[in-house]
């Protein structure tokens, strides 16, 4: 059916979307798959010696030649791969199985537990692991397995905060708190409900702990600090070749170039995790989920004629949960905004109409996605968009004034550092040019004294002033159309006045089309040309401010309007009650 929205893709599906991650996991897996297979593709063992093969080179079945003691290359760049990967596999076993059961257990229970183990991972990371592993040679011997435990212990710290930060943040959610309710224990909602959202950021972590394994095995082997019983390894490898560097430079390429592709395709799986994880694929990934959508965009809405600056049709946002399972918060939502046009997007909490709103401006939250549905600004179509063609719009085209404006500026930078920063970005000014830009905004938004408010921090200014800072910033590239989500939910009533009619001035003169995202009727009726009403995520009506608000079709409308205390008549004064005599 048209509106049955595309299936979801599993990690592995993702994966394969992704050009990034694909590549270097293909990388990564061949060299694991000859590094297993090295008896197989290996001449010889790689101790079997021949002095009178001492350098020569390349030969059948010795496609890389002889090293200097008459030792097939190629076999013991295969067999030190089992050694130099197995021991990069036992340090983060090794780190993993302390850092993590550490990390759940003090972000989730905290007290005593957690500031000991703090305290401890803090001084863990403070000896320098280099010096570490070199002392511990002296104490525990050569043997590189043991080194390999070593720096497992002395990387775990960096999986106990990761760990750590994410489960703090996590335990006071709404859901485990029902989980808690409803008798779970803590291992079981440890395991279900918190292990489930650390779980990408360590697969993460594991590839970035691996490439940095190898590189101190193989840093303290090519020093001669490192050994294995005689067993080859890359690092050993490059120490004797870097000894017959005038003799046989080839030598180095090997273990070298072996060095080089396995970390750099640890790197760049890392890089391209968190994409694969939460569903984000390259462009290729994109592409086939536009594809997969298509039948979806000719729904009978998609047909109507289309407003030039806004047009929303049949837009469904849903967010993946912690088990998997996916659930739909925005469903079939059509909403146009014309150029010098005012739409007031209406409904209680959770109705729906910020997320309308992200959508739009492709910020969901994490987990969240567009799973249907089409949304045009100025013609150009947004969703499956690439983030960086998405950013290009964002700032010139469309703008955005959100709610709670102390807590949207940064307490590190002055409120002139913050305007002129993305003045430069976008518009390629110089930083005289862009300060004085900003300076020409602040004026516009009616700020009395802009110099001293230029030079100030967040804290001291009011939340009025801070709210017209962040309409300045918006309107610092000068966009046409904005998005204002409850722009005086924050604010005392007569300041709440001046924004509005700060917000008409500029929406008048400048022709702007705005999205005013709200929950309240009285800026409504003060400000908006249109209305559409949300309600559970669909919007049940929509039509002239005039005709909401005066007469309203839907009972949820009527119940809205209902609930408007401006006709109710006041309370009777309070009087004290005499004594029983």
């Amino acid at each position: 059916m048209s509106g049955t929205p595309a299936p979801r893709r599993g990690v592995p599906g993702r994966l394969l979307c992704h050009p990034l991650g694909l590549a270097s996991a293909l990388v990564l897996g061949l060299i694991v798959l000859a590094v297993l297979l090295a008896p197989v593709l290996a001449a010889q063992g790689p101790g079997a010696s021949e002095l009178r093969d001492s350098f020569r080179g390349p030969s059948g079945g010795h496609p890389f030649g002889f090293d200097s003691a008459g030792r097939d290359v190629l076999s013991r760049l295969l067999y030190g791969g089992r050694t130099t990967l197995g021991g990069a596999v036992l340090s983060v076993a090794v780190a993993l199985l302390l850092g993590v059961p550490a990390g759940l257990a003090a972000g989730y229970y905290g007290r005593w537990f957690d500031g000991v183990a703090s305290w401890v991972s803090d001084l863990i990371m403070a000896l320098p692991a280099m010096v570490v592993l070199l002392a511990s040679r002296a104490v525990l011997g050569s043997t590189a397995w043991v080194l390999m435990v070593v720096l497992g212990f002395l990387v775990a710290p960096a999986f106990f905060r990761l760990v750590r930060g994410i489960v703090v943040q996590v335990r006071g959610e709404l859901y485990v708190d029902a989980a808690r309710v409803s008798g779970l224990r803590d291992a079981r909602i440890i395991s279900r409900h918190v292990l489930i959202v650390v779980r990408g950021p360590i697969i993460i972590q594991t590839a970035l702990v691996a490439g940095v394994a190898i590189g101190l095995q193989a840093g303290l082997e090519f020093l001669g600090f490192g050994g294995h019983d005689g067993a080859p390894t890359w690092g050993a490898m490059l120490n004797e070749a870097f000894q017959n560097i005038q003799r046989a430079p080839l030598l180095l390429l090997w273990p070298g170039l072996a060095l080089g592709l396995t970390s750099g395709a640890l790197v760049l799986l890392a890089a391209a995790l968190p994409d694969v994880l939460e569903g984000r694929g390259g462009s290729t990934g994109r592409a086939v989920r536009r594809t997969a959508e298509a039948p979806v965009a000719p729904e009978p809405a998609a047909r109507d004629e289309r407003a030039a600056l806004l047009s929303v049709r049949g837009l469904a946002v849903a967010y993946t949960l912690p088990d998997g399972s996916d659930r739909e918060v925005v469903h079939g939502v059509d909403l146009d905004v014309r150029p010098g046009e005012v739409v007031g997007l209406v409904g209680e909490s959770g109705s729906g109409k910020t997320q309308t709103a992200f959508s739009v401006l492709g910020l969901l939250p994490e987990g969240g996605r567009v799973s249907r549905g089409s949304v045009l600004i100025e013609g150009q179509e947004v969703v499956g968009l690439p983030e960086r063609r998405h950013r290009a719009l964002r700032g010139d085209v469309v703008a955005y004034v959100p709610q709670e404006p102390m807590s949207n500026l940064d307490p590190a930078f002055t409120i002139g550092a913050q305007l002129v920063e993305p003045i430069r970005c976008k518009l390629g000014l110089s930083r005289k040019e862009a300060a004085a830009r900003a300076l020409e905004l602040l004026r516009m938004v009616e700020i009395a004294d802009p110099e001293r408010a230029f030079r100030s921090y967040p804290h001291q200014i009011s939340g009025g002033m801070a709210q017209r800072v962040l309409i300045a910033g918006a309107m610092s590239c000068e966009p046409r159309l904005l998005i204002a989500d409850e722009p005086t939910t924050a604010l005392d009533v007569r300041v709440q006045a001046e924004i509005l009619e700060l917000l008409r001035r500029l929406q008048r003169e400048r022709d702007l089309g705005v999205l005013l995202v709200t929950h309240n009727l009285g800026v409504v009726a003060d400000l908006c040309d249109r209305v559409a009403v949300m309600r559970e995520g669909r919007i049940v009506e929509s039509g002239t401010a005039e005709q909401v608000l005066h007469a309203p079709a839907d009972p949820y409308t009527r119940g809205l309007l209902d609930a408007v205390l401006d006709h109710v008549p006041a309370r009777p004064a309070w009087r004290p009650r005499k004594a029983n005599a």
